[in-house]
């Protein structure tokens, strides 16, 4: 009875390993919200990584996480490091296209817990009024990322932080929400 367990655990095994291997080899997380405020406000919060503090859900998972910035204030060649609890844990984020009003793109590096890259974009759209912000993150995925997707997705990981931080910015830059 044990050997027909084992068997039964191993060709259990054996069929995620496989069918991991068939996964899609990238991921892409997106959101977006309109937002009654100029683009020209949404762009200085994001393109300065100084205040990214303000907005970000991730900085909120752990007060005690140790920030750095390198390169100019803000734009092309910004960079923010951090390292934290296990919720947030190390990495660093480079501005490596920034057009004002309409575009940031960023590089990012995970060290811990996973190491890995990928690519964030905040997108700026004027709508009537306001300005639709969308925030998508893009990367490979590695083997053993194909095999973990197949049981947490990228989506929901990401999604809701993305979310709240676009709720965040929403709160921050509506003029009801200035102070």
């Amino acid at each position: 009875m044990l050997k027909k367990i084992f068997l039964a655990l191993a060709a259990v095994v054996a069929a995620i390993l496989v069918v991991g291997a068939f996964q899609s080899n990238s991921y892409r997380v997106e959101r977006s919200l309109t937002i009654a405020a100029p683009a020209a406000d949404l762009f200085a919060q994001v393109n300065d990584f100084h205040k990214t503090q303000a907005w970000s859900p991730w900085m909120k998972l752990d007060p005690a996480a140790k920030y750095t910035f390198e390169g100019p204030a803000s734009g092309v060649g910004a960079v923010n490091a951090w390292a934290g609890n296990s919720d947030v844990g190390e990495g660093r984020q480079t501005i490596i296209e920034s057009r004002p009003n309409e575009l940031i793109r960023m590089k990012l590096e995970f060290f811990k817990p996973m190491a890995g890259e990928a690519t964030a974009e905040f997108r700026f759209k004027p709508e009537g009024q306001g300005t639709t912000v969308t925030w998508s993150m893009s990367g490979a995925k590695n083997y053993l990322s194909k095999v973990m997707c197949m049981f947490l997705s990228m989506d929901k990981m990401i999604g809701g932080p993305f979310e709240q931080g676009l709720a965040n910015l929403k709160t921050l830059t509506e003029p009801k929400g200035r102070k």
